[in-house]
């Protein structure tokens, strides 16, 4: 099925970019994020696609010795040819957040890239 096949990339995209080596190189963050990302981060503050290639080598979770992120519960639709809407979970160092993500894949050339990306930190008493 065509929408399970996009989700399913959009998933293998998601976790190539929460991997350090993916994420301490700038050209395969290039690859990965699409021209017009923007990213609201935890704090509220609003991320373009610019600071995010120049920062993502000294963000969290970047080093290749350091914590790592864990990501579970992915569920994905296909909101329309070339865009999938992303949840899922993540655990970095004992903090845990939820997450949506858009990708959009423009053309075969680009494939897949986020388009959009929100987490919002879950407080420890929640489930």
């Amino acid at each position: 099925m065509a929408g399970s096949d996009a989700v399913n990339e959009a998933i293998a995209c998601e976790l190539r970019l929460l991997d350090p080596a993916v994420r301490s190189s700038r050209a395969e963050a290039l690859r990965l994020l699409d021209p017009e990302f923007v990213e609201v981060g935890a704090s509220g503050r609003r991320y373009t696609y610019e600071e995010t290639v120049a920062g993502l080598p000294d963000k969290p979770g970047s080093a290749a010795d350091g914590p790592r992120y864990r990501a579970s519960g992915f569920t994905g639709v296909v909101l329309a040819p070339g865009l999938v809407h992303l949840t899922f979970e993540t655990e970095f160092d004992g903090v845990r957040a939820r997450r949506a993500s858009l990708w959009r894949r423009r053309d075969a050339e680009t494939g897949w890239r986020m388009y959009y990306h929100q987490g919002t930190p879950v407080p420890p008493e929640i489930d």
